[in-house]
């Protein structure tokens, strides 16, 4: 079997032996095209069972059409797209969200945003907080999800992904959130709020990694913004005071080699207690400063 990936390149696979018929030699198959835990994941998906299930399972036979169906998951995993994509849904937190095209997929580094901006609201204080570019809604429901009297905000100029996000929030139960379409802080309307959350685009325009991985497959503008990565965070600092309360909490992710310049943005924009932290892999990851 001959696959083409996404540049073009032709890659000789071997065909679905006839003797793999069964859970375990589906799988020995499969990983000598894929990552072994990508297609536990992928075959896991396509029987409508639990990745524990086949490990239970592993002498159990499958039909034709299941066949068929993992085989099609198989094909579009080597060309690229990404995982979360061909089961539609992806955990983040600890929820189980929704996911398509038209949104990024949640990552666990951001997850570093979420405890930071957790840690500046009180359990019980009816905060004010609002997510820029909210995309699946990761970041808006998680912070509601933990904070019950906080009323989050989730902003984003794509209808599709705030229809993701508004599904997310039936899906996981979550009533505190409100949605608004828009760009940035424009929807905001100068309401007063005591944190502002956002996961921007910070890939600088042109980056070689855009045509690399899941990223060819994810919303070009959720990644890239600017010739330095940096025009999203610079809109967003420059109006924040606006929008925050005396004292208020803005936090941003960006690019491992973006802090020294996203801390001196902060600065220059009259923001105090300017702080960079790291995330599980210590790469500079979390941005933030409190208003004037």
């Amino acid at each position: 079997m001959r696959i083409v990936d996404a540049a073009g390149r032709g890659r000789d696979h071997p065909a679905m032996p006839a003797a793999a018929t069964t859970v375990s030699t589906l799988l020995a198959h499969a990983c000598q095209r894929i990552d072994p835990t990508d297609a536990d994941i992928l075959l896991a998906h396509a029987l409508g069972r639990s990745r524990s299930w086949l490990f239970a399972h592993a002498d159990d036979g499958l039909s034709d059409s299941e066949l068929a169906s993992f085989e099609a998951l198989l094909q579009r995993r080597v060309i690229g797209e990404p995982v979360a994509y061909l089961t539609g849904s992806q955990g983040f937190w600890t929820l189980d969200l929704l996911v398509t095209p038209a949104t990024l997929i949640p990552r666990p580094e951001t997850e570093l945003l979420v405890e930071q901006a957790l840690a500046r609201m009180p359990n019980d204080a009816a905060v004010r907080v609002a997510d820029l570019g909210t995309g699946s809604g990761a970041i808006a429901l998680a912070i509601a999800k933990e904070r019950a009297r906080a009323r989050v905000v989730a902003v984003d100029l794509s209808k599709d992904a705030l229809d993701v996000a508004r599904a997310n929030a039936a899906r996981n139960g979550i009533g505190n959130v409100e949605f608004r379409q828009g760009s940035w802080l424009e929807p905001l309307h100068g309401d007063g709020f005591d944190v502002i959350v956002s996961n921007p685009p910070y890939v600088a325009d042109g980056d070689p990694h855009l045509a690399q991985g899941d990223l060819r497959f994810e919303p070009a503008l959720a990644l890239a913004c600017g010739k330095d990565g940096l025009d999203a965070i610079r809109l967003i600092i420059g109006g924040a005071s606006k929008a925050l309360r005396p004292d208020g909490w803005l936090l941003f992710e960006h690019g491992f080699d973006q802090a020294t310049a996203v801390r001196s943005l902060l600065a220059d924009a009259g923001f105090g207690e300017v702080e960079t932290l790291r995330d599980l892999e210590a790469r500079d990851r979390v941005t933030l400063g409190r208003a004037p």
